[in-house]
C-alpha cells in the first residue's frame, strides 16, 4: 500500500511529540510513525524528569538557548494545562573548598544564558536550607523543577490529535529513499506500507543516525556516529531528607550523582556515566558502591542498605567519550542538501526541558522555502 501525507514525524518521544503538535497547530498535516507500542518508551521515559534551568551549556548554543527558552513555555504550559509538575529549585554543591570556585564560574555561565536568580550560598547559608546537606558552598538555582514526564508527553499527544495528527505505533521505518522532491519511507509493522511525504522529521532519539543512514539521498558525511553513555539510577528507601534538587559540581559526560524527587515525594540517585556498545537499560546492583561514596560526600547520613536499583536511561551522544560536549543538532537542508528532510541529532539532556523551543525551532525550519 501507498499514502502520500505532507508530514511524517519518526519518534514518539517526547520532542517528537512537541514537534507534531507544533506542526498541527500550524496547519499542516501530520502523521507520527513510532517503532514502539506507545509515545515515549525510551530516553523520554527514562530520565530525572527535571526541568532544567539552563545552566551548564556555553553560551550561544543550541543547548542554552533552547533551555531556557523551553523551560519558560514549558513552566507556562503545564500550568495552563494542569500537568503535575513543582518550581523546588537545586542547589548545586561543593564538597571540597578547591571545588568552590567552580560554583562561580557556574554562575557566570549560567547568568550568560539568561538563567534568573542565581545566588551563591556559604555553607551555613545552604544547611538553613536544607539542614541534613554537608558542603563547603552552594549555587543555588530557584528556576530547576520537576514534572510528570509521562503527562507532560500525554498531553502533547492529546494536543496533536486534537488538531489532526494521527499516529502509528508498531511502525518501523525500514529504508527511505529521495525522489522527486518528496521522501518516500518503507514502514514495516502489521501492516506494511510506502510513505511519500514533503517533510519528514527524524526525531528517532537513540535510532537518529541510524534512520538517517537509511535514506538513500542523505550525504553519510553529514550523519554523526552514535554513541551511548548510559545512566543508572537508585532509589532511596524511606522519606527524601531534602526538599530541593541537590547536586554535586558536574563531572565529564554528565552532571554527576544527583537526588531528585519525584511528583510522588520518592528520592532517586543518578545518573552516573556508564559507556556502553548497545542499548541494555539493565542496572548492575554493583554500582551501588560507587553511588553511596558519591553521595555520601554531600549527605553522610545516607545508611548502608538504604539505596536500591532503579531504573536506568541512555543518553544519545553523537561524541565519543573524552571528546568535548555536544551542542544539540537540528539539521535541515541547508546544510546536507536534501529539500524536506531535518534531522535532530544528540538531543540527551536537557531535551525534555528544551522540546516545546525545538519543537518551535523546527516549525520554523520547516517554513523555510
Amino acid at each position: 500500500m501507498s499514502f502520500d501525507v505532507d508530514c511524517v514525524v519518526a519518534g514518539a518521544g517526547v520532542v517528537g511529540l512537541a514537534v507534531a503538535r507544533a506542526l498541527a497547530l500550524s496547519g499542516r498535516e501530520v502523521l507520527v510513525i513510532e517503532a514502539a507500542e506507545g509515545i515515549g518508551t525510551e530516553t523520554s521515559s527514562r530520565n530525572s524528569e527535571v526541568i532544567h534551568a539552563g545552566i551548564y551549556y556555553p553560551a550561544g548554543s543550541m543547548m542554552a538557548r533552547t533551555c531556557v527558552a523551553g523551560r519558560r513555555l514549558l513552566y507556562a504550559y503545564c500550568a495552563e494545562r494542569g500537568i503535575p509538575h513543582k518550581n523546588c529549585g537545586k542547589l548545586i554543591v561543593a564538597t571540597a573548598e578547591d571545588e568552590n570556585a567552580k560554583l562561580a564560574a557556574i554562575k557566570a555561565r549560567a547568568e550568560a544564558n539568561g538563567v534568573e536568580g542565581m545566588k551563591l550560598l556559604s555553607a551555613g547559608e545552604a544547611q538553613r536550607l536544607e539542614p541534613n546537606l554537608r558542603c563547603t558552598a552552594a549555587l543555588l538555582s530557584p528556576t530547576t523543577g520537576v514534572i510528570d514526564s509521562h503527562a507532560y508527553m500525554l498531553a502533547l499527544q492529546g494536543d496533536a490529535e486534537h488538531a489532526g495528527a494521527t499516529f502509528a505505533f508498531h511502525s518501523p521505518i525500514a529504508a527511505g529513499r529521495v525522489r522527486r522532491g518528496r521522501i518516500e519511507l518503507d514502514v514495516g509493522g502489521a501492516e506494511p506500507m510506502t510513505l511519500s511525504c514533503r517533510l519528514f522529521v527524524n526525531s528517532a532519539g537513540l535510532h537518529a543516525p541510524m534512520l538517517a543512514r537509511r535514506i538513500d539521498g542523505m550525504p553519510a558525511e553529514q550523519i554523526p556516529q552514535a554513541y551511548f553513555a548510559k545512566g543508572n539510577y537508585f532509589t532511596l528507601t524511606g522519606r527524601s531528607p531534602f526538599t530541593r534538587l541537590i547536586y554535586p559540581v558536574p563531572v565529564p559526560g554528565g552532571l554527576g550523582v544527583h537526588i531528585t524527587i519525584d511528583m510522588g515525594g520518592q528520592a532517586r540517585f543518578g545518573p552516573d556515566v556508564q559507556w556502553i556498545d548497545r542499548i541494555d537499560y539493565t542496572v548492575d546492583p554493583r554500582r551501588a558502591d560507587a553511588f553511596y561514596e558519591a553521595v555520601r560526600r554531600y549527605w553522610p547520613d545516607l545508611k548502608d542498605g538504604q539505596i536500591q536499583p532503579g531504573y536506568a536511561g541512555i543518553r544519545p551522544k553523537i561524541v565519543p567519550q573524552g571528546a568535548p560536549a555536544q551542542d544539540f543538532v537540528v539539521q535541515g537542508p541547508a546544510v546536507h542538501g536534501v529539500p524536506g528532510l531535518i534531522n535532530l541529532f544528540g538531543i540527551e539532556s536537557p531535551g525534555l526541558t528544551a522540546s516545546l523551543a525545538l519543537a518551535r525551532h523546527v516549525t520554523e525550519l520547516a517554513a523555510r522555502p
